[in-house]
C-alpha cells in the first residue's frame, strides 16, 4: 500500500515551476521553453502528455515524460449558484485529498468607481487555497474544523488557475480559499511568480493575499511580491477578542503584528485591505468600530466587513444584524474617514460563501469558498 501511495508523486505537475526549471537547467535545456509547455496544456485541457508540445529540443521531451506530468490534480465536480455568478471547483490532489476554488464573477457596468458608471463587462476572479484544511483553527470558519492535513505544491496552487481557466477568463486572484497562506509561504511566492508571468499574465495588483496577522510573513511580503495586495483578518480591535475566537492569534500580539503592518506600509506605499467579520455581541458594538477606527486611524487601509456564514449547528456565533453592521461602518467612515464596505455575498447557496470552505468527502455539497464585495480593482484608492 505504502509503494502505491507514493507512486503518483514521482511525476511533478509542469507548473512546479522551481523543479522545472532546476531539471531544465541539469539538462542544458533553455528556461525559455518553459512557458510554451504551459500554454499548450492551458489549450490542451484534455492531454494526458506533453508529446504534442511544438518545438522542444528532443531531450525537452524525454525529461517531461520521465518527471512531469501535465497536471497532477483532477477537477472532480464543478457547481454553479442559481444566479450564475459562482461557480464551485472541487479539486482533487494526486494525494487523495481535495481543495476548492471557485470563480466569482462581476459585471462592472451595474457599479460605479468613483462616484461614476464606467464601461466595462463580465470579469472575474479566482478564490485558491493554498493549504488541505488549515492549522489557525478561527472558531468561526469551517476550514478549521479539518484542522491541517498538508500544504500545496506550488504547482497545485497553480492548477487551480489551469482548471478555472476553463470555466471563465480570470483576471484577479484572492488567496481567501482553504489553509494561511503565509504558511505556506515559499510555494506561495512561486505560484504567483508563474501567475504574473507568461502565459497567464496576471497583474500583481489583480492578487491578494490574505493572512490572519502571520508577522514574518509580513515582514518579507513586499521584498518577495512588490505591487501584490496584502489582506489581514484581523476580525477583533483588541489582543482578548482576537484570542477568543482566533486561537493563533496568541502568537501574534495585536500591537506587534500593527508594527509590523505600519512597517509594511512605509516600505510598500500599498493600501492594506482589513478583512472583519461580524459577530453578533462579540465585535459588532459602536464601542468596536471606534477601537478599530482609532487602532487605523495612520493607516491608508481599506475596512471590508464581512456578515457572518453559518458553519453548522455547532457554532455558538450569529450574524450581526444588517443594523449593526451599518452602524459600524458609519463610525468608521463618518468619525475616522476610512475607507469601508460591506462584503456582496456570492455562492451562499452552494456554500461558497466566506468562511463556509471545509471539504468531508464523500459529501461534496459541503465544500465551500471565499467571497469579495467587489472585484479588487474596485477597492483600491
Amino acid at each position: 500500500m505504502a509503494s502505491s501511495s507514493k507512486a503518483p508523486s514521482s511525476r511533478r505537475s509542469v507548473f512546479d515551476a522551481v523543479h522545472i526549471r532546476s531539471e531544465f537547467s541539469a539538462a542544458g535545456i533553455s528556461a525559455h521553453f518553459i512557458p510554451l509547455i504551459w500554454k499548450y496544456v492551458l489549450q490542451n485541457p484534455r492531454c494526458s502528455d506533453l508529446d504534442g508540445v511544438p518545438s522542444l529540443p528532443a531531450a525537452a521531451y524525454a525529461l517531461l515524460r520521465q518527471k512531469f506530468r501535465p497536471t497532477t490534480s483532477t477537477l472532480t465536480a464543478a457547481a454553479d449558484s442559481k444566479d450564475r455568478t459562482t461557480t464551485k471547483l472541487l479539486i482533487c490532489l494526486q494525494n487523495g485529498e481535495s481543495v476548492e476554488a471557485v470563480v466569482m464573477r462581476y459585471d462592472t457596468r451595474l457599479g460605479k468607481y468613483d462616484g461614476k458608471p464606467r464601461p466595462g463587462g463580465v470579469r472575474s476572479t479566482l478564490c485558491v487555497s493554498s493549504q488541505v484544511g488549515c492549522k489557525m483553527g478561527c472558531r468561526f470558519c469551517a476550514t478549521g474544523t479539518m484542522g491541517f492535513k498538508s500544504n500545496l505544491s506550488s504547482g497545485e496552487i497553480v492548477e487551480q488557475l489551469v482548471h478555472a481557466s476553463r470555466y471563465s477568463q480570470i483576471r484577479n486572484v484572492v488567496f481567501m480559499g482553504m489553509g494561511e497562506p503565509m504558511n505556506n509561504y515559499n510555494a506561495l511566492v512561486e505560484a504567483i511568480g508563474v501567475f504574473t508571468g507568461s502565459p497567464f499574465q496576471l497583474s500583481p495588483k489583480r492578487i491578494t493575499v490574505s493572512t490572519v496577522g502571520i508577522i514574518h510573513g509580513i515582514n518579507k511580503f513586499n521584498g518577495d511580491l512588490p505591487k501584490v495586495n496584502l489582506a489581514v483578518s484581523l476580525h477583533a480591535p483588541d489582543q482578548d477578542i482576537r484570542c477568543q475566537i482566533m486561537p493563533a492569534a496568541r502568537a501574534f500580539p495585536l500591537g506587534k503584528l500593527m508594527n509590523a503592518l505600519q512597517s509594511y506600509q512605509n516600505e510598500s506605499k500599498q493600501t492594506i485591505f482589513i478583512e472583519y467579520i461580524m459577530l453578533d455581541g462579540v465585535n459588532d458594538q459602536e464601542e468596536h468600530a471606534h477601537q478599530l477606527g482609532k487602532l487605523l486611524e495612520t493607516f491608508k487601509a481599506v475596512v471590508n466587513l464581512i456578515p457572518f456564514n453559518p458553519i453548522g449547528s455547532s457554532s455558538n456565533f450569529k450574524t450581526s444584524s444588517d443594523q449593526n453592521v451599518k452602524n459600524f461602518q458609519k463610525v468608521l467612515k463618518g468619525i475616522y474617514r476610512i475607507r469601508t464596505t460591506i462584503r456582496q455575498q456570492m455562492g451562499q447557496d452552494i456554500a461558497g460563501a466566506c468562511g463556509q470552505l471545509v471539504v468531508s468527502l464523500p459529501d461534496e455539497r459541503s465544500a465551500g469558498g471565499a467571497t469579495l464585495l467587489s472585484d479588487i480593482e474596485d477597492l483600491r484608492i
